[in-house]
Protein backbone atom coordinates (compact mmCIF):
# COMPACT_ATOMS: atom_id res chain seq x y z
CA UNK A 1 0.00 0.00 0.00
CA UNK A 2 1.06 3.78 -1.02
CA UNK A 3 0.69 6.57 1.59
CA UNK A 4 0.03 9.97 0.24
CA UNK A 5 0.07 12.70 1.66
CA UNK A 6 -2.40 15.48 1.79
CA UNK A 7 -0.63 18.13 -0.60
CA UNK A 8 2.42 17.90 -3.11
CA UNK A 9 5.34 19.38 -2.20
CA UNK A 10 6.63 22.76 -4.30
CA UNK A 11 8.83 20.67 -6.10
CA UNK A 12 6.57 17.98 -6.86
CA UNK A 13 4.28 20.28 -8.05
CA UNK A 14 6.50 21.68 -10.43
CA UNK A 15 7.98 18.29 -11.47
CA UNK A 16 4.08 17.39 -12.32
CA UNK A 17 3.54 20.61 -14.45
CA UNK A 18 7.05 20.14 -16.21
CA UNK A 19 6.35 16.87 -17.23
CA UNK A 20 2.75 17.27 -18.72
CA UNK A 21 3.84 20.46 -20.69
CA UNK A 22 7.02 18.44 -21.86
CA UNK A 23 4.66 15.59 -22.85
CA UNK A 24 2.22 17.80 -24.42
CA UNK A 25 5.14 19.75 -26.33
CA UNK A 26 6.63 16.57 -27.64
CA UNK A 27 3.01 14.90 -29.24
CA UNK A 28 2.64 18.26 -30.54
CA UNK A 29 -0.45 19.97 -28.29
CA UNK A 30 -0.99 22.85 -27.95
CA UNK A 31 -2.18 24.26 -24.60
CA UNK A 32 -5.85 24.07 -24.65
CA UNK A 33 -8.57 23.40 -22.71
CA UNK A 34 -10.09 20.73 -25.22
CA UNK A 35 -7.05 18.96 -26.16
CA UNK A 36 -5.99 18.49 -22.54
CA UNK A 37 -8.69 17.88 -20.28
CA UNK A 38 -10.56 14.55 -19.08
CA UNK A 39 -12.54 13.41 -21.64
CA UNK A 40 -15.89 10.35 -21.23
CA UNK A 41 -14.83 8.59 -24.15
CA UNK A 42 -11.30 6.56 -24.61
CA UNK A 43 -8.94 5.18 -26.89
CA UNK A 44 -8.34 1.74 -26.95
CA UNK A 45 -4.31 2.67 -27.12
CA UNK A 46 -4.97 3.83 -24.00
CA UNK A 47 -3.53 1.94 -20.56
CA UNK A 48 -5.60 1.54 -17.56
CA UNK A 49 -4.37 4.05 -14.62
CA UNK A 50 -2.60 2.14 -11.96
CA UNK A 51 -1.60 2.78 -8.69
CA UNK A 52 1.76 4.57 -10.07
CA UNK A 53 -0.04 6.58 -12.33
CA UNK A 54 -1.59 8.44 -10.03
CA UNK A 55 -1.69 10.97 -6.96
CA UNK A 56 -5.00 10.28 -4.67
CA UNK A 57 -5.79 13.25 -2.76
CA UNK A 58 -9.15 14.38 -1.10
CA UNK A 59 -11.44 17.86 -2.27
CA UNK A 60 -13.48 19.76 -0.30
CA UNK A 61 -16.23 18.14 1.82
CA UNK A 62 -19.81 19.34 1.38
CA UNK A 63 -23.00 18.82 3.40
CA UNK A 64 -26.50 19.17 1.75
CA UNK A 65 -29.98 17.43 2.71
CA UNK A 66 -29.44 15.19 5.77
CA UNK A 67 -25.92 14.05 3.60
CA UNK A 68 -22.09 14.36 3.82
CA UNK A 69 -20.28 14.17 0.47
CA UNK A 70 -16.18 14.16 0.40
CA UNK A 71 -14.63 13.88 -3.25
CA UNK A 72 -11.50 11.76 -3.81
CA UNK A 73 -9.77 12.89 -6.58
CA UNK A 74 -7.57 11.22 -9.08
CA UNK A 75 -4.40 13.00 -10.61
CA UNK A 76 -2.53 11.92 -13.58
CA UNK A 77 0.92 12.18 -12.81
CA UNK A 78 2.71 9.96 -15.47
CA UNK A 79 3.61 11.35 -19.00
CA UNK A 80 0.72 10.02 -20.86
CA UNK A 81 -3.04 10.01 -21.14
CA UNK A 82 -4.47 6.74 -19.25
CA UNK A 83 -7.82 5.67 -18.53
CA UNK A 84 -10.04 4.93 -15.21
CA UNK A 85 -13.52 2.91 -15.61
CA UNK A 86 -16.28 2.60 -13.13
CA UNK A 87 -15.93 2.65 -9.11
CA UNK A 88 -13.22 2.74 -6.62
CA UNK A 89 -12.97 0.16 -3.64
CA UNK A 90 -12.91 2.45 -0.41
CA UNK A 91 -12.65 1.51 3.29
CA UNK A 92 -12.01 3.80 6.52
CA UNK A 93 -9.30 2.65 8.39
CA UNK A 94 -8.08 3.74 11.85
CA UNK A 95 -4.41 4.80 12.68
CA UNK A 96 -3.23 1.51 13.45
CA UNK A 97 -4.45 0.82 9.83
CA UNK A 98 -7.65 -1.89 10.69
CA UNK A 99 -10.80 -1.13 9.12
CA UNK A 100 -13.22 0.85 10.86
CA UNK A 101 -16.88 -0.77 9.33
CA UNK A 102 -18.09 -1.90 6.07
CA UNK A 103 -16.42 -0.83 2.56
CA UNK A 104 -18.25 1.76 0.79
CA UNK A 105 -21.33 0.31 -1.70
CA UNK A 106 -21.54 1.57 -4.91
CA UNK A 107 -24.04 4.57 -5.51
CA UNK A 108 -25.40 2.74 -8.75
CA UNK A 109 -24.96 5.60 -10.77
CA UNK A 110 -24.07 4.96 -14.38
CA UNK A 111 -20.49 5.06 -15.52
CA UNK A 112 -18.76 5.31 -18.65
CA UNK A 113 -14.76 5.18 -19.59
CA UNK A 114 -12.46 8.34 -18.43
CA UNK A 115 -9.48 9.22 -20.10
CA UNK A 116 -6.97 10.98 -17.72
CA UNK A 117 -4.48 13.28 -19.34
CA UNK A 118 -1.22 14.20 -17.88
CA UNK A 119 -1.72 16.72 -14.90
CA UNK A 120 -5.43 16.24 -14.67
CA UNK A 121 -7.83 14.91 -12.18
CA UNK A 122 -11.15 13.36 -11.84
CA UNK A 123 -12.93 12.31 -8.89
CA UNK A 124 -14.95 9.85 -7.40
CA UNK A 125 -17.57 10.92 -4.03
CA UNK A 126 -18.37 9.14 -1.28
CA UNK A 127 -21.26 9.97 0.97
CA UNK A 128 -22.51 9.06 4.42
CA UNK A 129 -25.52 10.84 6.56
CA UNK A 130 -24.37 14.16 8.58
CA UNK A 131 -24.62 12.55 12.44
CA UNK A 132 -26.51 9.35 13.60
CA UNK A 133 -30.05 10.15 11.54
CA UNK A 134 -31.18 6.81 10.91
CA UNK A 135 -28.55 4.50 13.41
CA UNK A 136 -25.46 5.42 15.14
CA UNK A 137 -21.83 6.64 13.77
CA UNK A 138 -18.96 4.79 13.98
CA UNK A 139 -15.81 6.09 15.38
CA UNK A 140 -13.45 8.64 13.23
CA UNK A 141 -11.07 7.06 10.99
CA UNK A 142 -7.52 8.44 10.02
CA UNK A 143 -7.17 7.38 6.61
CA UNK A 144 -9.53 6.48 3.47
CA UNK A 145 -8.20 2.99 1.78
CA UNK A 146 -8.92 3.57 -2.19
CA UNK A 147 -8.49 1.23 -4.76
CA UNK A 148 -8.52 2.88 -7.97
CA UNK A 149 -10.83 1.32 -10.31
CA UNK A 150 -9.16 -2.28 -11.97
CA UNK A 151 -6.56 -2.30 -9.59
CA UNK A 152 -5.60 -4.85 -7.20
CA UNK A 153 -3.30 -2.01 -5.63
CA UNK A 154 -4.01 0.75 -2.52
CA UNK A 155 -3.46 3.73 -1.45
CA UNK A 156 -4.02 5.35 1.63
CA UNK A 157 -5.21 8.78 1.84
CA UNK A 158 -4.90 10.76 4.67
CA UNK A 159 -8.70 11.59 5.68
CA UNK A 160 -10.98 12.06 8.99
CA UNK A 161 -14.35 10.33 8.03
CA UNK A 162 -16.84 9.03 10.11
CA UNK A 163 -19.78 6.76 8.54
CA UNK A 164 -22.86 7.05 10.31
CA UNK A 165 -26.13 5.35 9.99
CA UNK A 166 -24.74 2.49 8.20
CA UNK A 167 -24.43 4.64 5.23
CA UNK A 168 -21.34 4.86 3.10
CA UNK A 169 -21.46 5.19 -0.80
CA UNK A 170 -19.11 5.54 -3.46
CA UNK A 171 -19.61 6.94 -6.74
CA UNK A 172 -18.32 6.08 -10.18
CA UNK A 173 -15.18 7.85 -11.16
CA UNK A 174 -16.07 11.08 -13.29
CA UNK A 175 -15.38 14.10 -14.42
CA UNK A 176 -18.77 16.12 -12.97
CA UNK A 177 -17.94 15.23 -9.31
CA UNK A 178 -21.33 13.70 -9.16
CA UNK A 179 -21.94 10.71 -6.73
Amino acid sequence: MFLHSRHLSRRGRAALLTAALTTLATAGISWGAAATTPTATASSSLHTCTVSDLYLSMGRKEGAAGSLYWPIRFTNTSATACTLRGYPGVSVLDTAHRQIGPAATHSGRPFSTVTLAPAHSVSAVIRTTNGPIGGPCLRTGTYLRVYPPASFKAVLVPAHWTICSHLFQVGPVNTQGAL
